[in-house]
């Protein structure tokens, strides 16, 4: 892991945003889409954009199918070389997601390139390749511009079983809901960004942001294991309302289960809080129901934008103790059981 220096420049004030609180807010982005036009779906894509899943998936014979995706985004640290690492982390996810294994990445750089030294966009590059070579990945390609802003990010394409692909949509009622990775990521990075963030809490911050999730890949061979997304731009609720509106289905959460990286209750407190928390929030609309001991601060870290979080597993009671096992077996020791899926409409209910 690299360590934290004070670099001479920061990457951070050139982005109106960082990491995954770029995002359009949930309910934009649902009016964007609402508005699109429809076109002819092949029989061989076996997941599009119908239920907002992780990737899309291509059929290409009875033993292979592909996984495509993409992600991209502004600094979220000023380390170049963190930054990075954890696009990177972040834009594989996806295929992990699926329950599949990456294969190749292409890269997508966009940077202000009379403003940041060529050394600068090098190191921003050489991270990014460094978490690809962690995942047995080559980058394969891609394609540059000149921008106002730093943008990193990469194309991952994967292959899985078509007989194993893990949607968001498939929950069952009566399933457990397990989170691999502890929230905090967007608190943490605001509080960076107002230099209001010791090393302790930078170096959680990136432990958590490169850590591949690469129990993905083996939770597809679990048949307890149901449905499977991460924990990205939209926070924890905004993901849990995907898997609840794709299963029609309730999801019911308990604050008091989960994990939380150190020290982000008491900065959140502080008002370090992402103007996406917020966002989040309003684009929820009425399908997520809090109880009235959740805290204006557990609110805002519920809707925390998570860049490179957690996988989120929709899994049987018969299967959790093997889910909780691959997790701490592949170093993810927060892994912990959230709430459960149960009969009901379509939203996410938190209790406290």
């Amino acid at each position: 892991m690299t360590t934290h220096t004070d670099p001479p420049i920061r990457l951070t004030s050139f982005s109106h945003g960082g990491g995954c609180g770029c995002k359009i807010a949930p309910g934009v982005l649902a009016d964007i889409l609402k508005k699109s036009t429809g076109f002819p779906v092949p029989k061989e894509l076996m997941v599009g954009i119908e239920t907002a899943d992780d990737a899309a998936v291509y059929k290409l014979n009875d033993e292979q199918a592909l996984i495509a995706t993409t992600d991209f985004f502004m600094p979220i640290v000023d380390d170049p070389y963190d930054f990075g690492r954890i696009a990177a982390t972040n834009a594989i996810s996806d295929v992990y997601a699926m329950g599949g294994t990456p294969i190749m990445a292409l890269a997508l750089v966009a940077m202000p390139i009379n403003q940041l030294p060529v050394d600068v966009i090098g190191r921003i590059i050489q991270g990014g390749e460094s978490i690809c070579a962690e995942a047995g990945i080559p980058i394969a390609g891609g394609h540059t511009i000149d921008s106002v802003e730093p943008i990193y990010g990469l194309v991952v394409m994967g292959l899985v079983h078509p007989s194993k692909i893990k949607r968001n949509a498939d929950a069952r009622a009566g399933d457990k809901l397990v989170l691999g990775k502890p929230l905090g990521v967007g608190v943490l990075s605001a509080a960076l960004k107002k230099e209001a963030l010791d090393e302790a809490g930078y170096r959680a911050m990136i432990e958590n942001t490169t850590r591949l999730n690469k129990p993905g890949k083996a939770l597809s061979d679990l048949n307890g294991v149901h449905a499977l997304t991460d924990v990205t731009g939209f926070g924890l609720l905004g993901h849990a309302l995907e898997i609840a509106r794709g299963a029609g289905m309730s999801v019911r959460l308990r604050m008091s289960d989960v994990p939380l990286l150190p020290g982000v209750e008491q900065l959140a407190q502080q008002g370090f809080v992402t103007g996406a928390s917020a966002r989040n929030w309003a684009g929820y609309g009425q399908d997520v129901v809090l109880a009235d001991a959740i805290t204006p601060t557990q609110k805002a870290l519920l809707t925390d934008p998570q860049t490179s979080g957690g996988l989120l597993v929709s899994c049987a009671p018969e299967s959790v103790e093997d889910v909780l096992a691959l997790f701490h077996r592949e170093g993810f020791a927060q892994a912990k059981v959230i709430g459960e899926v149960a009969e009901g409409p379509a939203r996410v209910e938190v209790q406290g």
